[in-house]
């Protein structure tokens, strides 16, 4: 393939049509990221006060607890991790996200070409990330499940 052939290829235009529908596209990703940051803090703010409060004070869990090594404070504080790992976890796609709808929609202002790879590239980090965190979760599940049929 001769070079003219591969440099026209690749010299795309974006009409006023997919300008439209990119611009649509990063004001919903916008709202996803934000609501998405909202909802992980609410998530480690109320789920740690929750796990703290129900294991402190519910006397059914110091009854569980009472013979064993673990402590129902320990369990709290353990659920409290979770959820902060939970929230890390999850916060990286919604930073990559708004990042991608930052950029696109001063892409789309300026008429960037560069801005409007940067968004692409954090578009994609948005999805190779949570596509690698699908296949860790798959993974998990599928030793858990081969666990379950080799144990007792």
């Amino acid at each position: 393939m001769d070079q003219q052939s591969t440099d026209t290829l690749f010299d795309l235009q974006v009409t006023q049509d997919a300008k439209s529908q990119l611009a649509d596209t990063a004001q919903w990703a916008r709202f996803l990221a934000i609501c998405g940051i909202i909802a992980i803090v609410l998530m480690v703010v109320a789920g740690s006060y929750l796990a703290l409060v129900v294991t402190r004070t519910d006397p059914q869990f110091k009854e569980i607890y009472r013979d064993s090594n673990m402590t129902a404070e320990g369990l709290g504080a353990g659920m409290v991790v979770v959820y902060i790992i939970a929230g890390l976890l999850y916060f990286f796609p919604c930073l990559f996200l708004l990042q991608f709808a930052n950029k696109m929609k001063q892409a789309l202002a300026a008429g960037d070409e560069l801005l409007l790879s940067e968004s692409f590239r954090s578009l994609k980090k948005t999805f190779r990330y949570l596509g690698v965190i699908t296949i860790i979760f798959l993974a998990l599940m599928a030793i858990g499940f081969l666990a379950t049929l080799t144990g007792d």
